[in-house]
């Protein structure tokens, strides 16, 4: 009879123990899918005010046609909310339309909070810290998380198909002073915190024309595929980044130059 009773009690121990494991399981899944609603709508609403804003057009004086936006105008409303914006980035067909912010200060400030500077798993699009948007520097290099339901820089492993970068060679990235378009011309993958892959994320400014030509030689050499484009000195890139699963701390990187 004592046995029976301890067993007994070990049984609804082991019971309670794994409705606790459920329970937590079931809270983190809850948890997730509420997380990734929540970013992919702050991210329509923010799109929906550019666009909104893009939309609407000013009084005309008659004869007179319509200005086209500044980009400062373009992001007035967004830059108001948050001055650690820095521009915007686009690509056609995929998810990538979003605000990419700037904080030198903080550099990874973004890796874990919205645009409204809550905490959260989805982050936002944010520039190295030893970049500069606005000279430009030779390079800017973006960062954005690879998120499982398709969403942030999760739409650059696209590249790794020709077909669609044939398909979409251009990447749109807007400052708060210049809109501009820049042409893919490497796309490769990489590693980081090992001394076996090339560290990509150092480049910013180059201090000689050399410094610059092997940057770009260095990607072409890497590359998935050959693009038929390259770059010269003088010539702004732009250095997209996120997170690739076939090796240990993997990136893929998506290079492009100014058009």
């Amino acid at each position: 009879m004592k046995n029976h009773k301890i067993r007994e009690k070990w049984y609804l121990a082991g019971l309670a123990v794994c409705v606790l494991l459920l329970g937590v399981s079931m809270f983190q899944v809850i948890s997730h899918y509420a997380g990734a609603q929540k970013a992919e709508e702050e991210f329509t609403e923010l799109a929906e005010i550019v666009e909104q804003v893009e939309d609407t057009p000013e009084e005309e004086t008659e004869g007179e046609e319509s200005e086209v936006l500044s980009p400062l105008e373009r992001y007035a409303e967004l830059f108001s909310i948050n001055n650690d914006m820095a521009g915007w980035i686009m690509i056609e067909d995929t998810p990538i339309n979003y605000p990419v912010m700037y904080t030198p200060d903080n550099p990874d400030y973004y890796l874990k909070h919205n645009f409204y500077k809550e905490s959260s798993a989805y982050g936002v699009p944010y520039i190295a810290e030893h970049c500069n948007p606005a000279e430009p520097s030779d390079n800017v290099i973006i960062y954005g998380h690879h998120m499982n339901n398709g969403s942030m820089f999760a739409g650059l492993m696209n590249y790794e198909d020709r077909d669609f970068y044939e398909q979409h060679k251009t990447v749109r990235f807007d400052t708060l002073t210049e809109t501009a378009e820049y042409e893919v011309i490497a796309v490769f993958k990489t590693t980081v915190y090992d001394d076996t892959g090339f560290k990509f994320y150092l480049f910013s400014h180059a201090e000689t024309e050399k410094e610059f030509t092997d940057y770009v030689e260095q990607c072409k050499e890497l590359a998935l595929y050959d693009t038929g484009v390259t770059a010269e000195y003088g010539d702004k890139l732009l250095t997209l980044s996120t997170c690739e699963y076939s090796n240990t701390n993997g990136r893929l990187v998506v290079v492009a130059k100014k058009i």
